[in-house]
């Protein structure tokens, strides 16, 4: 039944029940079958069994078993793995302090060495959680004995982690591809110089405001500086096998010799090869690779089958209708339409993380974008810088929680969200200079494969 009352309501519920703190799959499933449920109602209760004789629970089962057989979701456990196995390798740590001696010279040169650490690291494994933490762990007490300030140290490690959600080969865009129905590999393509684009303003702006005020981040000690054959060789042993790795999956997936989900796989076996001849490959870190994997990718499953049917449910009862009827009747310009959906999705990362966004809010805007003429592909690019706010605008910043997490009382909350400010205008401005400029993000996608039509 038609009720777009009901299917506001729902969503609202939804963000409350999110904000008090229930777990968001079982929330979007215990919400979809509850108001579902209502929605396919049709009466004629004479028995128990017949509780049960209600077509939401053959939509459930229908979104589980989509989940399941989806091709494109398959590369999600196999990144993770090759993410995890990485991890716990060992070879991060030798990277942030090779790349810490290369850029010696450079003001921030520990600020850097962690940006690109973070940008590396967080691309072979897309888990912002694990990036941050392990950096949280790595680099801060590195920068806190090197006399940097605290706040913007954080800021660096936050701002860093966040790159893999981004930076191909991402997770989040093997979700969005799901979601939208689009093509993973353009979606790789077009995210590469947005992505490169962000990392590479954030070491602008490290520089910069080391170069302005350097009591922030004083250079090393020359005598904490070994000899160059040293780092030369420390920079060939740690950056050189893993950034190969990444590049082989990324080209594999862009040249069209692999699809995500055989790249991925590559990834992963190229993961273990490297733990191996790192000589950290043990079976202990094999199962916890594992199991972490499994939990990993159980989640995102689960917060698929939830979200499809929420969706469907608020779709059914007239939520999209409503919200699209809404946009509409504004009589928007094209220009318009994107700022606003944009400053939507900035306001829900105050609360929400970028998995519950993709998934609920940026499939009610998706029907819109043939009306307004807009490339979805541009779209998702906006979408992608967008969602890096959802970990870096409090109150719910969660890289700020990640960090305080494994700092503890070294640091307060209210010094890491002061440090994360700087970036999130970096990211506002590279969103807005992708607008002006839209070849930024589809330039390489039309090269590789011709220009889209819709």
């Amino acid at each position: 039944m038609t009720n777009p009352e009901v299917a506001i309501l729902m969503l609202c519920l939804f963000i409350v029940l999110v904000l008090l703190g229930f777990p968001i799959a079982f929330t979007l499933l215990a919400m979809g079958v509850g108001f579902g449920y209502y929605a396919y109602y049709s009466g004629g209760i004479t028995s128990f069994s017949d509780i049960f004789n209600n077509q939401i629970f053959y939509l459930l089962n229908q979104n589980t078993y989509s989940v399941m057989e989806n091709d494109t979701l398959v590369a999600i456990p196999l990144f993770l793995f090759m993410g995890y196995v990485v991890e716990r390798a060992n070879i991060v740590d030798k990277l942030f302090y090779s790349l810490q001696m290369a850029a010696r010279n450079l003001p921030g040169s520990m600020a850097i060495a962690a940006l690109i650490t973070c940008a590396v690291f967080s691309t072979a494994s897309g888990i912002v959680g694990a990036v941050v933490t392990l950096m949280g762990l790595l680099a801060f007490p590195a920068m806190a004995n090197a006399r940097y300030k605290k706040d913007f140290a954080a800021g660096v490690i936050c701002a860093g982690g966040t790159l893999g959600i981004l930076i191909p080969p991402s997770i989040m865009l093997i979700v969005y591809a799901a979601i939208a129905e689009l093509s993973p590999l353009r979606l790789y393509a077009a995210a590469v110089f947005p992505g490169l684009m962000l990392a590479g303003f954030y070491i602008l702006y490290v520089i910069v405001r080391v170069y302005i005020n350097p009591e922030i981040a004083p250079k090393p000690k020359n005598e904490d500086v070994p000899p160059k054959s040293q780092i030369y060789w420390q920079l060939l042993v740690s950056f050189v096998p893993l950034t190969l790795l990444i590049m082989l999956v990324l080209g594999s997936i862009l040249g069209g010799l692999a699809t995500p989900a055989e790249a991925a796989a590559m990834g992963a076996f190229g993961g273990l090869l490297l733990a191996a001849l790192y000589r950290s490959l043990t079976w202990q870190k094999v199962k916890e690779s594992v199991f972490l994997t499994a939990k990993a990718t159980a989640m995102v499953c689960w917060l698929f089958v939830g979200s499809w049917t929420f969706a469907s449910v608020f779709s059914y009862l007239g939520g999209h209708d409503v919200v699209e009827g809404w946009f509409l009747a504004m009589s928007l310009e094209t220009w318009q339409f994107l700022v606003l959906v944009q400053l939507i999705i900035f306001v829900l990362g105050w609360p929400l993380e970028w998995s519950e966004i993709l998934i609920i809010f940026v499939p009610i805007f998706l029907p819109m974008l043939d009306t307004f003429g807009v490339n979805p592909y541009f779209f998702a690019m906006l979408v992608a810088l967008n969602l890096q706010t959802s970990f870096l605008t409090p109150p719910m910043a969660m890289s700020a929680y990640y960090l305080k997490g494994v700092l503890k009382d070294q640091i307060e909350l209210m010094q890491i969200f002061r440090g994360i400010m700087p970036y999130l205008a970096i990211v506002i401005f590279c969103m807005v200079l992708m607008y002006q400029f839209p070849g930024i993000a589809l330039w390489f996608p039309d090269y590789l494969f011709g220009k889209y039509i819709p």
